[in-house]
């Protein structure tokens, strides 16, 4: 995939999150000391601590950060330091008012939380500039100093900002976009409710209307500009701190959030991306693991795939070492032994060379006292930190491993007008988030591995060529450039598949007036005159094969209409559409399409993978039940097998070749019970 990443790992490295100025100075060589004797070689600190640097306007104290780095340099430990600017200081905001982001009401977020800021602030963009200029000059050249991190989770907390400045911001931003304002009129469809605008000063960022009922172009546009204004004050940070890092040092940032092209951000900013892994938040105490259908914990992995969309070979900047919570919100149980290894190998398993803990000691006091770390209020040792060092030490194991690419079977196209589209349409996130949540799972019970996949301007037929099979389940908007590369890719012998709602709106976010699926009939061969919902009043929605096995077709429906040279693979059982085609194979080039007239459920699409002879390409080397996650990487022909038991009981697999266990160098075949949460990492 398209990546123009800067800097990669050369060893399996662990890191742990540590924040020198909530611990007495006295304490700091003890702790370190101790990070040291765990396996633990690097610290993340300082993205906190804006008001330590900088008590008063203008006015900055190294003090506590230069000994704090002075003793990481002595002591052989390593630092990646955070940027301040997700906390401005009481004397910023109170001086500053406009910097603070508000509700859609216009009502401010004030200060005492994290994130309640704008970026299109000016004052805002000249004070961070500032504080990271001045902290490049001071420690950019530190000999302790590794990596720099921009910020801290950019759109975490919210990903919406109605502030004036960036009203006027989003106002600029739709002037240069469209130039003048009957093209925006034009885009947006302002006829509709006499929503014409005649002069610019009319525009705003989304307010209170009725019921919600907003335009939905505007919201489209919105959501980009939330995109351009979080990448601009990534990169102001970024092309300060080049000026300072050392050769071989990165900048990264720690994410990933909505309303935001991550991927563009990294090839703008960032040398390296890093995400940070809490899977326990799968497991919220209000629901109960035994009944849920969503993977539980094992849903992280989803996560880290489209991290690895992002950067390859990415980091985990705060990898689950405790129960997570605030004291107003979230409840998590304790990791249960073993599971503090299991997410951390989930983490690794899908790219990640870098783990950093989250974190060293619990705070014991601030919002976060919930957020528990490797060791408890009393700083005691305890089973955390064994399993802690147990963990360094396979981690070291994976040295041959490390920069290895993920093996997949078949790629998730996405892309960012689609996914934004889905935060505005409900009828499009109805289908949406059910099939890209299906996809998962079916992927994940049937050992099926993918690659997301994100169509982007810079994404080329290089790209696409290494999957044999690609999903592209709900294209709602398509565009030329889209379609040349599908063309190209099914062209040259991929197997495309698309669902219901496919090719209606063009990139303006309007509906077209050609016949659905729009630009994608000519790959399709299918017309569709005729859809609905499933009707809850009817029988479930299925389809029936040729072979008359049962297809589901769930939440929306279709009705195909196979143009010549289109076969119809199976037909609607159900309602008054039973008996028309409900799925589609039409090939083109030396490749086909399949266009599936509804929703993909986890049933459907373990179907369509055994009909495309993708299911189960590890079967040759490993049977495994579906609670283990299987996961192959691999490295000048060399292959890595990770395999992660996510059960609270013990499971069996069956290795079908000689593979050595890379934690201990044993030779291994057969029969193999792993330990409930039990991990194993195999080079075959």
């Amino acid at each position: 995939m398209s990546t123009n990443q800067r800097f990669q790992w050369d060893h399996m490295t662990t890191g742990v999150c540590y924040y020198p100025e909530h611990w007495p100075q006295k304490q700091w060589a003890s702790d370190l000391d101790r990070m040291l004797a765990a396996g633990i070689t690097v610290v993340r600190s300082a993205e906190f601590s804006w008001v330590l640097l900088e008590p008063s306007e203008g006015v900055f104290s190294f003090d506590l950060f230069d000994a704090f780095l002075d003793l990481c340099a002595q002591k052989g430990m390593q630092v990646i330091l955070g940027t301040p600017t997700a906390t401005p200081p009481a004397w910023l905001t109170e001086k500053y008012p406009e910097v603070l982001n508000c509700d859609i009401t216009g009502t401010p977020y004030r200060h005492g939380g994290r994130r309640h800021y704008t970026y299109n602030a000016p004052v805002y963009q000249k004070l961070c500039s500032r504080i990271v200029e001045e902290m490049g000059k001071r420690w950019g050249q530190h000999p302790a100093v590794i990596g720099w991190q921009i910020d801290n989770e950019i759109n975490c907390e919210t990903d919406v900002f109605y502030s004036e400045a960036d009203h006027a911001a989003f106002r600029a931003f739709l002037q240069e976009k469209y130039g003048t304002l009957d093209a925006l009129n034009a885009a947006w469809g302002t006829a509709f409710w006499s929503e014409c605008y005649t002069d610019w000063a009319q525009l705003h960022c989304p307010r209170p209307v009725l019921n919600g009922g907003y335009n939905p172009s505007l919201l489209l546009d919105y959501t980009r500009f939330i995109s351009v204004s979080a990448r601009r004050f990534c990169k102001m940070q970024a092309d300060i701190l080049r000026k300072y890092v050392k050769p071989g040092d990165f900048i990264t940032t720690n994410g990933m959030f909505g309303h935001l092209d991550n991927h563009q951000m990294a090839e703008e900013s960032l040398d390296v991306y890093t995400y940070d892994s809490y899977p326990n938040m799968g497991l919220g105490l209000d629901r109960h693991p035994k009944t849920d259908t969503d993977l539980n914990d094992r849903k992280w992995t989803r996560n880290l795939i489209e991290t690895r969309s992002v950067c390859p070979h990415f980091g985990i900047m705060e990898q689950q070492s405790g129960a997570n919570g605030w004291i107003n919100r979230m409840e998590a149980s304790a990791p249960r032994p073993g599971q503090l290894t299991l997410w951390a190998m989930q983490s690794v398993a899908q790219g990640a060379d870098f783990i950093s803990f989250f974190r060293w000691r619990t705070c014991t006091f601030g919002t976060e006292i919930y957020w528990h770390g490797i060791l408890d209020y009393d700083g005691r040792d305890n089973r955390k930190l064994a399993e802690v060092k147990d963990f360094c030490r396979k981690f070291r194991s994976l040295q041959p491993v490390c920069g290895a690419r993920n093996v997949a079977a078949f790629a998730l196209l996405k892309d960012y007008d689609n996914q934004w589209d889905m935060d505005a349409d409900a009828w499009h996130r109805r289908v949406g988030e059910f099939s890209d949540r299906e996809i998962f799972i079916a992927s994940e019970l049937t050992h099926t591995p993918y690659d997301a996949v994100y169509l982007r301007d810079n994404t080329t037929l290089e790209d696409l060529k290494p999957y044999p099979v690609a999903f592209y389940p709900h294209p709602v908007i398509m565009d030329g450039h889209k379609m040349e590369l599908l063309n190209a890719y099914v062209a040259q012998g991929g197997t495309l598949i698309v669902g219901c709602r496919s090719g209606y709106k063009d990139p303006t976010g309007k509906c077209v007036t050609i016949p659905q699926p729009g630009l994608l009939q000519g790959l399709t061969g299918t017309d569709v005159q005729d859809f609905t919902f499933t009707s809850p009043a009817e029988e479930d929605s299925y389809a029936l094969w040729e072979a008359g096995e049962k297809l589901e077709m769930p939440i929306f429906n279709d009705i195909l209409t196979p143009l010549p040279g289109t076969k119809v693979l199976a037909r609607y059982g159900a309602s008054y559409y039973a008996g028309e085609a409900a799925l589609t194979e039409r090939p083109f080039g030396k490749g086909r399409t399949l266009h599936l007239g509804s929703a993909f459920s986890r049933d459907t699409v373990r179907q369509l993978l055994a009909y495309t002879g993708v299911l189960e390409p590890f079967q040759n080397i490993i049977d495994a039940p579906e609670g283990v996650e299987v996961v192959l990487r691999e490295k000048d022909g060399q292959h890595f097998l990770f395999v992660l038991n996510f059960q609270q009981t013990a499971e069996t697999i069956t290795l079908k070749r000689p593979a050595e266990l890379l934690y201990t160098g044993e030779e291994a075949e057969g029969a193999i019970t792993l330990p409930p949460f039990g991990t194993a990492v195999y080079a075959l």
